[in-house]
């Protein structure tokens, strides 16, 4: 498999958020592509187990299973619950036969205003994380998220700062996303890029692209590839340039693909990769 090479290809369940998951597994078949990104709510509702067979029985892999994380509170009951419930998520993975359980880290608690510490409480986490996902044979990947979802969702921002986290483990126990949709604007994204790369912690490789003006609802405004303002074939040579020739996860949350017919939306994207990423 070669670094540009299309079998890479993985088609995030979001992206084509309509199908369920007997389609996709299905659509994903007959198109030839083997890599599917997974999200814990649809696959719970379905069965975890139930899920694993269809999976297997379809001969997909599954990159990576969406999302742990949310480990910024400080109410004890709170912290509590969250540490349990990511532990679940590993045990989920695991089913699911996928490596790679994508964090999400969380925002500020109501009422707080201290980014640091709330980082450090998601070093905490991790560090009582981070042994039982590695027994599981799960690793624990960091994703930042775009500065503007700092306060209720990841004050994780940027890789810099994902890899401080990141680096206080083995790299087999915690790694990082690069998600171009919420590091393209980042002026340090190569040179963490490449560090990451250089201590084997690029965990998942995800693409979508930046579109303006942005939707009301920013959440659900990734753009299709090459719609955007990134260079989405640069972010893959870049990654590409570090030895990592895992799967590219294609993830992209946007109301007007989940209104086309499945078939239409994987077509176009599969077209699309190979154009904006691959050539």
């Amino acid at each position: 498999m070669t670094a540009a090479s299309p079998s890479r290809l993985s088609i995030n369940q979001e992206t084509i958020k309509q199908w369920s998951l007997e389609e996709l597994a299905e659509g994903c078949t007959s198109a030839g592509i083997s890599r599917v990104g997974l999200w814990r709510s649809p696959v719970q509702e379905y069965g975890v187990e139930r899920a694993a067979k269809l999976m297997r029985d379809a001969g997909l892999s599954v990159t990576s299973l969406c999302r742990g994380g949310f480990l910024t509170a400080t109410d004890p009951e709170l912290r509590t619950a969250a540490l349990d419930d990511n532990r679940l998520a590993i045990d989920e993975a695991a089913t699911l036969g996928t490596d790679t359980l994508v964090l999400v880290s969380g925002g500020l608690p109501p009422g707080a205003r201290d980014l640091a510490a709330a980082r450090e409480r998601i070093a905490d986490a991790l560090a009582i994380l981070a042994p039982y996902a590695f027994a599981c044979g799960v690793r624990l990947a960091i994703e930042p998220l775009h500065p503007m979802f700092a306060s209720d969702r990841c004050v994780v921002s940027t890789l810099g700062q994902a890899l401080d986290l990141a680096e206080r483990f083995p790299a087999s126990h915690v790694g990082v996303v690069v998600d171009t949709y919420h590091v393209w604007w980042d002026d340090q994204a190569p040179a963490q890029i490449a560090r990451a790369g250089a201590t084997g912690r690029i965990h998942s490789f995800q693409v979508a692209d930046w579109i303006t003006p942005l939707p009301a609802g920013v959440l659900l405004g990734r753009g299709k590839l090459g719609d955007g303002s990134i260079d989405l074939r640069a972010f893959r040579s870049m990654v590409d340039a570090t030895g990592f020739t895992g799967p590219i996860e294609v993830e992209i949350f946007n109301e007007s693909l989940w209104a086309r017919p499945g078939p239409e939306v994987l077509t176009e994207i599969v077209e699309r990769y190979r154009q904006h990423v691959l050539e």
